[in-house]
């Protein structure tokens, strides 16, 4: 574990594309700007959320995204695990709290996938409503969801007209700011 501090820059794409991951949830301005809670877990919820954006942009790919894919959220819950034990989480309690993380990974990326399936404004609508109960704790008013709401549908779009290849080899070319929120 020790020697992670030590490898520098990842050269395996899994672990670019995961840094990538988690270097855009750490954007101050999803905190300051956007409203995101900055606590343990509003930083969950956005690591959660970019990753749903990667897989979702994989899943229409071939073999080699699929196994991007997974390969990504294996580094994702081995984090989580290391992250837990890092803050005093006992051996026996992780497992549990890794499950528990899982299972909230796969409601929020249900609901997130359910509301860009809609079309136009109902696509936007449904969004702010998923980002509200997930992420701003059940405000469910448009006021705190809805920049985040926009910076998550240019994102979506951005992923999706970035070629596959982009993405099988570590680098998402997440956004550094959200244009909307400038």
């Amino acid at each position: 574990m020790i020697l992670r501090l030590f490898r520098g820059t990842p050269t395996v794409p899994f672990e670019r594309l995961y840094g990538e991951i988690v270097a855009q949830a750490r954007q101050p301005w999803l905190y300051s700007t956007a409203g995101v809670p900055d606590t343990v877990d509003g930083r969950f919820d956005m690591i959660v959320l970019h990753a749903f954006l990667i897989f979702d942009r994989l899943s229409g790919g071939d073999e080699r995204a699929k196994a991007l894919s997974q390969a990504v959220f294996d580094e994702m819950f081995k984090d989580m695990d290391r992250s837990l034990r890092e803050m005093g989480a006992s051996d026996v309690g992780v497992g549990p709290k890794v499950r528990r993380m899982a299972e909230v990974f796969y409601g929020r990326s249900q609901a997130y996938s359910d509301a860009l399936r809609q079309e136009g404004e109902a696509r936007r609508q449904a969004l702010i409503a998923a980002l509200a109960r997930n992420v701003f704790a059940g405000n469910e008013g448009a006021d705190p969801a809805a920049p985040l709401a926009d910076y998550v549908l240019e994102e979506h779009h951005g992923l999706a007209e970035r070629p596959l290849e982009q993405l099988l080899s570590g680098h998402a070319g997440f956004q550094a700011k959200a244009l909307s929120l400038a």
